[in-house]
This record gives C-alpha cells, sequence and structure tokens, in this order.
C-alpha cells in the first residue's frame, strides 16, 4: 500500500513536470528537430510567455475625453426634442434657443401665448426627458438650466461610457493585455492606454477615435431630391435652414459592374428631417459581408435594440412610398424608398473595402463616442528599451536563486537540495501557468516572480526547523520527517492565505502592472503549497523507502 502511495504520488509529479516544461519550453506548432536545440528553446520561451509594455515595448497613450462637447450636444438635441414635443401637440411657441458655454447649459423656448406656459412645459415634459433640468416657466419663455451638480455626475458618465466604447473597439482589434483606465483626478475625463507590442498605433488611434455616428432621418418635402451645392439645398428652404432641418452631404456611389471601374457621383446634398427618427444609441449589432466575394463590394447590415426597432416600425409602417436618409457620421450613404413596413434590420450599402467595412462595422457595434476624444500624450516604448528590463529582470532572479541555493545548501546540506528541486520545480510551473492563463508578464511580474521564492524557500525552512525540533527531542528520522511537514503545514497554509489574500485585493482595486504582480504572486503562492509540500515530502519518502533504517539525516 505505501509504495502503491509513493508510485502515485511520483507519477503526479513527473506528469505535473513534464507538462510544465513543455508549456514553457515546447514549441506551439509542429515540432520540428531545430526546436529542441538551445537557440529553438530560446525562442521557444520568448514567443510562449506574453510580455507586458515595459518589456516589449509598445505605445503609451494619453486622451481626454471632450465632455463640453458631449453636455452641448445633449443640450442641443433636448432643445430640438422639447421643441417638436410643443409643436407636435400644437403648441404655440417659437423658434428653440440655446446656452451652452462656459458650465451654462441652458435651452430657451419662447412662448407666445402666455396664458398656456404651463400646458406647453407639461406637454414636453410628457415627451422628453428633463428630469435632471431646473425648469423656469415665464411668461414670454420656459427655460431649462443643468445644475452644476449634475454636470458633473454627467462629464464622469460619459468618460465611463468612453472608456467601455474604447475597451470594446481595443479588444476586438486583438491588442494583447491592453492597460486602460482613467488617469489624472476624476475631473480631468482623462484615459491612459498601453498596449504592449503593437507596431501600427496609427491604426488603433483612427480605430479608437473612429467616429460612429449612425442616424435613420426622413428625408424632407414630399418627395426626395439632391442638390448640386449647399446653397442650392439652404434656397430650398429659403435660405436659412430651419431648426427642425439639417443639410447633409449625399455621397451614394453609383452601380457599377464587375468589369467597370468603380466611379463616385460629385458630391450633391439633401435635406433631412432633424431629429433623427433612430439613432446608434439604439444599435444592437452590425456585421460586414459582400453578396459576390469582391474585395472591394462590402456592405454592411445593422440590427436595432427592441425600443429603436418599435418606432423605425412605427416610422416605416407611416411612410411607405417615402425615402429613409441612411445618414452615417453626418453624411448620407443611401436613400432607400421604403416597400414596407421594417422593424429591426437594415443595411448601408456602397462600395466598401473589407478591412474599412469591418472597422466601421466594429465601430458601430460598440456604440458611438459621447465626445470627441483628444490625444494629450503619446509615447512609444522601443523593444530595445524592453529588452533592458528584461535582461535586469532575469539577472535579478538568477542573482536571487544562485544566493538561496547557495544558502540552502550550506546551512540544510543534504535537505537544501530537496528544497532546491522545489524551489526550481515552483518558478518553472508559475511560468507555465502563467502561459496557460495566457497573462501578461511584467517587470512587476518578475518582482511578485521574485518574491514567490522567497515565500517558498520559507516554507522549506518553516519545515526544516521543525523536523530539527523533532530530532532533537530524540524521535527518529522516519518519525521526525512526517512530523515536521504535518506541524508545518498549518503555519504554511496560514502565511500562503494571508498573502494571497492581500494579492487578491490588490488585483480588485489595482491596474495594468500592479494586477500583474498580483497574479504573478499568487499563482507562486498556489503551486508553492505543490512543490514545497507535496514534492518535497515525497522526495524524503523515496529516500525513507530506500533506507528505511535511516538513523541520521542531512539537515
Amino acid at each position: 500500500m505505501k509504495n502503491s502511495s509513493l508510485l502515485i504520488r511520483t507519477v503526479i509529479i513527473v506528469a505535473i513536470t513534464v507538462i510544465g516544461l513543455y508549456l514553457v519550453f515546447g514549441p506551439r506548432t509542429a515540432p520540428t528537430v531545430n526546436d529542441f536545440t538551445w537557440q529553438g528553446i530560446k525562442n521557444n520561451l520568448a514567443n510562449n510567455i506574453n510580455l507586458g509594455l515595459d518589456l516589449k515595448g509598445g505605445s503609451h497613450l494619453v486622451m481626454r475625453v471632450k465632455t463640453d462637447d458631449y453636455l452641448k450636444t445633449l443640450t442641443e438635441n433636448n432643445a430640438q426634442a422639447a421643441m417638436m414635443a410643443a409643436k407636435d401637440a400644437q403648441m404655440p411657441v417659437g423658434d428653440v434657443a440655446t446656452v451652452a458655454e462656459n458650465g451654462n447649459y441652458t435651452i430657451n423656448l419662447p412662448v407666445t401665448d402666455a396664458a398656456r406656459s404651463q400646458e406647453i412645459a407639461d406637454a414636453v415634459k410628457q415627451k422628453v426627458d428633463l428630469a435632471n433640468w431646473t425648469q423656469s416657466v415665464g411668461s414670454n419663455q420656459i427655460s431649462w438650466s443643468l445644475p452644476a451638480q449634475i454636470q458633473n455626475v454627467l462629464r464622469d458618465q460619459a468618460v465611463e461610457q468612453a472608456l467601455n466604447i474604447i475597451e470594446s473597439r481595443i479588444n476586438s482589434f486583438g491588442v494583447k493585455e491592453p492597460t486602460l483606465q482613467r488617469h489624472g483626478a476624476q475631473s480631468s475625463g482623462q484615459i491612459l492606454l498601453q498596449m504592449p507590442g503593437v507596431d501600427d498605433p496609427e491604426r488603433v488611434k483612427k480605430l479608437i477615435g473612429a467616429e460612429s455616428n449612425l442616424a435613420l432621418m426622413k428625408t424632407a418635402g414630399p418627395t426626395f431630391q439632391t442638390y448640386p451645392t449647399e446653397e442650392a439645398a439652404r434656397a430650398s428652404v429659403g435660405g436659412t435652414v430651419p431648426q427642425n432641418r439639417r443639410i447633409l452631404p449625399y455621397a451614394e456611389d453609383t452601380a457599377t459592374t464587375t468589369t467597370t471601374p468603380q466611379t463616385e457621383r460629385p458630391k450633391q446634398f439633401v435635406v433631412v428631417e432633424y431629429p433623427a427618427i433612430v439613432d446608434g444609441s439604439e444599435l444592437r449589432d452590425a456585421s460586414a459581408f459582400s453578396q459576390t466575394g469582391g474585395e472591394s463590394d462590402y456592405q454592411i447590415s445593422f440590427s436595432l435594440k427592441p425600443g429603436g426597432a418599435q418606432k423605425f416600425g412605427d416610422f416605416t409602417g407611416k411612410n411607405i412610398g417615402k425615402n429613409l436618409a441612411i445618414v452615417l457620421n453626418g453624411e448620407v450613404k443611401s436613400a432607400p424608398t421604403i416597400q414596407g413596413q421594417i422593424f429591426d434590420n437594415g443595411q448601408i450599402t456602397g462600395r466598401f473595402s473589407k478591412a474599412s467595412a469591418e472597422d466601421l462595422a466594429l465601430t458601430l457595434k460598440s456604440g458611438a463616442l459621447p465626445a470627441k476624444i483628444e490625444y494629450q500624450e503619446e509615447r512609444t516604448v522601443g523593444p530595445s528599451l524592453g529588452a533592458d528590463s528584461i535582461r535586469a529582470g532575469v539577472a535579478a532572479s538568477l542573482a536571487g536563486l544562485i544566493f538561496v541555493i547557495i544558502f540552502m545548501l550550506i546551512y540544510y546540506r543534504g535537505s537544501g537540495i530537496n528544497a532546491v528541486i522545489a524551489l526550481i520545480l515552483n518558478m518553472i510551473l508559475t511560468l507555465a501557468a502563467l502561459i496557460t492563463l495566457d497573462s501578461t508578464l511584467t517587470l512587476p511580474g518578475i518582482a511578485g516572480l521574485i518574491l514567490g521564492v522567497g515565500m517558498a524557500v520559507d516554507s522549506n525552512v518553516l519545515i526544516f526547523e521543525r523536523m530539527r525540533e523533532e530530532l532533537r527531542a530524540g524521535k527518529n528520522v522516519a518519525s521526525a520527517v512526517s512530523l515536521g511537514f504535518d506541524r508545518a503545514f498549518i503555519t504554511i497554509i496560514d502565511t500562503h492565505v494571508t498573502t494571497i489574500i492581500s494579492s487578491v485585493i490588490l488585483y480588485m482595486y489595482g491596474s495594468g502592472p500592479i494586477r500583474g504582480f498580483a497574479v504573478t504572486l499568487i499563482l507562486s503562492l498556489l503551486i508553492n503549497l505543490f512543490s514545497a509540500v507535496f514534492v518535497s515530502r515525497t522526495i524524503y519518502m523515496w529516500l525513507l523507502e530506500r533506507n528505511p533504517n535511516m538513523t541520521k539525516l542531512s539537515i
């Protein structure tokens, strides 16, 4: 029974060790002879471990969300919605005006019948959400202003929304383990982005800041009409564009055959009604596709959320035979005739390339940024600096490991060899765990690895000192080994659990390199319970199996 237990323990240790060694030093593709040369092993190790910005190099960006623009747009949209709500209710109101500067965001709706001011305010309230705005009802106008406290809340929400959208875009782009977090003071609106190993930061910047403003709008007038110039379009509405109208460029591609080169119409202009029937906030999904399989014949299909689908369905049901303007980033991409009631699906037609269609679908799907962003700081960390950090980290790790090995061999003699085996195994399995979890190794992560070595040594010291005490108390070697492990185990668990709890808190509330440090340390501590306890005890069991009458232990 004893031999069977020892064999099982040995098989477990050998299997885990072989798997760990292959994960760290083995190839990820079909192995060749070159993969097992010294240079091949080094290349495998470099390819298997994901390195952070401080080790691999990459891009460091600090951006700021223009929250003032966000509040200005919010004010203008609510102003138009309030005026349209009043006019739809046949209320006597004039053209709305707004103030949106220097922390003052106010909507002023003129009233032409003082006796109906409160009735107008109630009609607007039923259609437009102005609950956070301070309302003032006068005889000549109704005003809504945004309190400073609410402004701060909305600014903060805009930054959080931008953070989530940027995270979605970066993750879809495929950047490995980016660092994305708020930066500076809470009111600064700044966001920090670090992208390890990115060799095309300009494309990432373009994707981050890409506009994705989709709007489905009604074309003005009884029939669809285009104008050769913006001035001609303005003249069609009396020379001055009303508050509920917009003049937008129209740039739909001409139809082409597979043998005819792609051409574009001269830019024209279209008058559309404002505000939009449905905007990008109601978008549920978007994807790129090609009906012909051509590289420059891609289109984008989109679907709407239930609320947007209902509004879209109501509109299309009432406007069959009329035109709908599909507006993307302020430009009318197409203006199809509504053939029947449509609820939740649509298409953006054109001649998009595969890359541009996929990027556009991605930005649409991730949602429109609440406001534009501006880059305040941009740094590129070169791979040579990362290589210097790697060399310094590896040198520190090897130096620490060598000193620990020398100390253990001198102070604990033969038993020190046991500790060294467990120590090296701990480092290999920790790296294997990082690779398995697809985690990123940063310079603080290397520090966590070194600290894990110290904790592993501490476990062996606890066990060995307990064994020495048992030997001094007159116990035989077998009993001293057994009691040493059993009585030190509780102390080892206590020290590891308290450190793991601290590391978990660091992971939960830290970010970037701090989380990398916490992950590496947690993995090292968990693996140490296997290497310092299970593996070390198995080695002693083998020694006692081979020499059951051992009377002296080298410790």
